[in-house]
């Protein structure tokens, strides 16, 4: 079932309390998806020509001070490390592919969750409000956000599996239903050198929109090309850089709900989690028309 939340901020005045009403959205969202939960928060853009990777560990005493001190060693004394639970996000100047691949060589037992100029992605098992606390996801501020509550239908319920995914720079995406030719397109993705963690359809998705940024589309022309070329029922919702955007599926059978006021715009699974929002008496209420990409960015 799984239900997705997202809040893109207009007013920058609203920019410190970013995590609070992302979290308040999404533990409403805690009937959809109670296996687990996850966030994509955009904020606090490292320095021009550095990037941030986003990294998980599955061992309960792993070592986060020795890999504070290995990356400040292989990267330089200006590499940065913040812990968050059983998440780090890791800053380092140059492109994430060295980091990526250094991490690969000597932390092979961590997952990227995401890398970028300013993403940041947080998930775990469990019940959305102990996610929403041990993260302490209330304290976030950003410009916006994503969020995800998992009830698993096609895979195991791991950390691993749990949304949103990342493929791309500063790309992630949440999914609302099931993809028919995930296998498929999975296959083909990866001879085009895109790489996956997970046997999880939503996983695929992304790796399709990257793989279509990639060969020069912008998002709406990816979002294009994915309502032809991604089979099944869903609701996406895509963050990017400087924005986000919503797409159904042709026939619009998952639920969705969108509404903006002059200081956000926000989309949820379910109206009782956008009507947490301050000012939403005075917005403009309205269900998605399925095939109709809604993108809103910066400038």
């Amino acid at each position: 079932m799984c239900g997705i939340v997202g809040l893109f901020v207009k007013n920058p005045e609203m920019e410190a309390a970013l995590g609070k009403h992302i979290a308040a959205m999404l533990v409403e969202m805690s009937d959809r998806g109670p296996d687990s939960a996850g966030i994509a928060i955009y904020h606090d853009p490292a320095p021009t020509g550095a990037t941030k990777v986003t990294v998980l560990s599955t061992e309960v005493d792993f070592d986060w001070a020795g890999l504070t001190s290995a990356v400040k060693t292989a990267f330089g004394a200006h590499a940065k490390s913040s812990v968050r639970a059983n998440h780090a996000v890791l800053t380092v100047s140059g492109h994430a592919d060295a980091l990526r691949a250094w991490l690969r060589e000597k932390y092979p037992t961590l997952r990227v969750t995401g890398s970028g100029r300013s993403i940041e992605i947080f998930k775990e098992r469990g019940l959305p409000a102990a996610f929403l606390e041990t993260f302490r996801v209330g304290e976030m501020s950003g410009t916006h956000a994503l969020g995800h509550t998992r009830m698993a239908t096609e895979s195991a319920v791991t950390t691993e599996h749990s949304h949103p995914f990342s493929t791309g720079e500063d790309l992630c995406l949440v999914h609302n239903g099931s993809l028919s030719n995930h296998n498929r397109l999975r296959r083909l993705l990866q001879s085009r050198g895109i790489e996956f963690q997970t046997d999880n359809d939503s996983e695929v998705a992304a790796g399709y929109l990257a793989w279509r940024l990639r060969e020069g589309d912008d998002l709406e022309e990816a979002l294009e090309r994915a309502i032809v070329d991604l089979d099944g029922f869903y609701t996406f919702a895509v963050g990017s850089s400087d924005g986000f955007a919503v797409l159904r599926d042709p026939i619009g059978c998952k639920p969705a709900i969108m509404a903006e006021t002059e200081d956000w715009v926000a989309m949820a699974s379910e109206f009782r989690a956008i009507a947490r929002l301050p000012g939403v008496d005075k917005g403009r209420i309205w269900e998605p028309e399925p095939s109709k990409i809604y993108s809103w960015s910066r400038g």
